[in-house]
């Protein structure tokens, strides 16, 4: 027997059980969209963000492809896929869940010490913790946690162990609901305007000053073209990719005075200050940057 069909009997096993499913890569990550649906010119499956008429026979568009339809799942369209698969992942909010993705003994201890005990799952690095109930996925609510729940995919592991409980509101309130109705006439903030990025700050930092405000900017006007919505998300996103960028500087490099620019220009378009300081603070935290 195969690998592959051990992988493909796995996730019928879990379709029949109602979790919907569906074949990863290599890389444990979901297949390349085909010819057809790449860069969404399907208009995207109809439960997705951007609902669109997509039905495509095979596992375009990641976690919004999951299924519990064996018919598709044995599908030629899906045939060849479970043939490449190394592992089976589900949509967890498809199955009435939430995971709480623990990936490292520190937030293990973290869950062990805050939260209540659920079915639990030992992964390479640490464990995933399961609740009944679904919410928003988002990553880094904590160092090493991420939420995976609805729009996204869990690898499938084994059932765990332990007593299945329903999603606590500490779980919950990990994500904070962002509001993003642009702001008018003025934003009221407790930020000191106009933070700048200080060479004699920034003392160990091996970038020149050019190329680090060059990235700041344009990080700066991705976060500032968010003005109906996602300007919080863009911002722990910017700050993520800047504080990657300084993760072999000795440093200091003086990233607050960069992280405080970026939360300028959220709150400039309508992101509560407190949720734009946690996004960023999360994404210049979240990396092997320095904070420094």
């Amino acid at each position: 027997m195969t690998q592959s069909t051990d992988i493909r009997r796995t996730a019928l096993n879990l379709a029949a059980h109602g979790v919907p499913v569906l074949p990863l890569r290599r890389g444990k990550r979901p297949f390349y969209n085909c010819p057809q649906c790449t860069g969404s010119a399907c208009g995207d499956r109809p439960h997705m963000k951007a609902a669109g008429p997509c039905r495509c026979p095979r596992p375009c568009h990641a976690w919004a492809a999951a299924t519990t339809d064996l018919a598709v799942l044995t599908s030629p369209g899906w045939e060849q896929a479970w043939r490449q698969a190394v592992a089976v992942a589900y949509h967890p909010a498809g199955a009435g869940l939430t995971v709480l993705d623990l990936d490292n003994p520190a937030s293990v201890d973290w869950a062990r010490q805050t939260l209540p005990a659920t079915r639990t799952v030992a992964t390479t690095r640490g464990e995933h913790w399961i609740y009944r109930g679904t919410m928003p996925s988002a990553n880094a609510v904590r160092p090493g946690v991420d939420i995976k729940s609805r729009s996204t995919y869990a690898r499938w592991l084994s059932p765990g162990t332990g007593v299945l409980i329903d999603l606590p509101s500490a779980v919950r309130a990990l994500v904070v609901k962002e509001e993003t109705t642009p702001a008018r006439g003025g934003v009221v903030s407790s930020l000191h305007k106009h933070a700048t990025w200080d060479r004699t700050v920034a003392t160990g930092c091996r970038h020149t000053p050019r190329f680090v405000l060059t990235g700041l900017e344009r990080g700066l006007a991705m976060v500032r073209s968010h003005t109906e919505s996602g300007a919080g998300s863009q911002a722990f996103g910017v700050a993520q990719f800047i504080a990657a960028q300084h993760a072999k500087c000795p440093g200091p490099c003086d990233l607050d005075a960069l992280g405080r620019q970026i939360v300028e220009a959220a709150v400039a378009v309508g992101v509560p200050e407190p949720y734009a300081h946690r996004a960023v603070t999360r994404g210049l935290h979240s990396g092997p940057g320095r904070a420094a």
